[in-house]
């Protein structure tokens, strides 16, 4: 992602918090401090994962004043939120001195300092969210976080003679790195049962995504043994991801007409088929791009065949459709 217009020091430390967050957080309202002001960016809103749902913070930093930490301007729903030890305030606990901290000690060169301000900030609010929801008069509901205190939930709160407690929202969330391996989209979750509470569905859940999360590291040795199926017939790939196999590319020719053969693999590989693409090393764009097929997944395929036949059957697939692509880049070729 890119952060053109902000001064360097807010940019390295914006694009360290963007890397190296725990959840996906997104940067929206890019704006500078004013109208006379002409140094560049300044402030933006962070969208910040937090219970199924986002947050929305506005940090504000002063960059005619480079060495100055920034503003953070929260929500106006949480207004009683106070990160901060209150002048002359007693029992304010470690979180808020480490936030102190932080911004005592702000060193403006140093890209880690938004991201160790906002992982302060955050475990601070969900606190503050935990001594609110211990306020509701719900005894299921302060069942529950007491007995899942370490862990994030949307619980609904229900009136006392509510007969049956309904099933909390549950959301799965995942690093940049697991997602390359395994998609938590497609996870099926546990029945929720009348009458169960978290500290029961937890382990049900626990014990189900390891068991899928296994099968998806299975998995990554059948896309290695496909791209290994193909190099007979295609010859060495010119590049394979190396780690996870979810593409590879391969030189190929029809007579005399060369191209890059483009394949790539979802994390449901072999239940879904590769995505082809044809890319040709002769023929050029009007915008001075290679000239590139739509993407390609209407062949024959089974998830049955083993590995060197779904090679075989692509093979002969793209034999025919390879005359097909050379015919379009050379009617869409411009003519001098």
């Amino acid at each position: 992602m890119a952060f053109d217009g902000f001064p360097p020091f807010i940019s390295a430390q914006l694009h360290y918090l963007i890397n190296h967050f725990p959840d996906k957080i997104k940067v929206e309202q890019v704006l500078s401090g004013g109208k006379s002001y002409t140094g560049g960016l300044d402030r933006f809103t962070l969208l910040i994962p937090y219970c199924l749902d986002h947050i929305k913070w506005d940090v504000i930093y002063n960059a005619e004043f480079p060495l100055a930490p920034p503003d953070i301007i929260f929500g106006r729903e949480d207004e009683d939120f106070h990160p901060l030890p209150m002048a002359g305030g007693e029992g304010e606990g470690d979180l808020k001195s480490r936030t102190k901290n932080i911004l005592s000690d702000w060193k403006n060169k140093d890209p880690t300092r938004l991201l160790a301000l906002i992982l302060e900030l955050r475990d601070q609010y969900m606190s503050y969210q935990r001594d609110r929801v211990g306020e509701v008069d719900d005894d299921r509901l302060k069942f529950e976080i007491n007995t899942i205190c370490s862990r994030e939930i949307i619980y609904p709160v229900g009136r006392k003679y509510a007969s049956t407690p309904s099933a909390p929202r549950l959301k799965l969330m995942s690093t940049s790195e697991l997602r390359a391996l395994f998609s938590i989209d497609d996870v099926k979750l546990p029945s929720w049962l009348d009458g169960m509470c978290m500290a029961e569905y937890l382990p049900h859940l626990e014990e189900s995504l390891e068991k899928q999360v296994l099968e998806a590291v299975s998995l990554i040795d059948i896309r290695r043994r496909f791209i290994e199926a193909l190099a007979p017939l295609f010859g060495r790939p010119l590049e394979a991801d190396p780690v996870f196999c979810r593409k590879a590319t391969f030189l190929a020719s029809s007579g005399s007409f060369v191209f890059l053969a483009h394949f790539l693999m979802s994390t449901q590989f072999p239940k879904q088929q590769p995505t082809l693409m044809l890319q040709s090393s002769q023929h050029i764009s009007p915008q001075g791009f290679p000239k590139k097929s739509p993407f390609l997944t209407e062949y024959p395929w089974s998830p049955r065949w083993d590995v060197s036949q779904m090679a075989e059957r692509i093979f002969d697939f793209l034999v025919e459709e390879s005359l097909n692509f050379k015919r379009f880049c050379n009617e869409s070729q411009p003519q001098h």
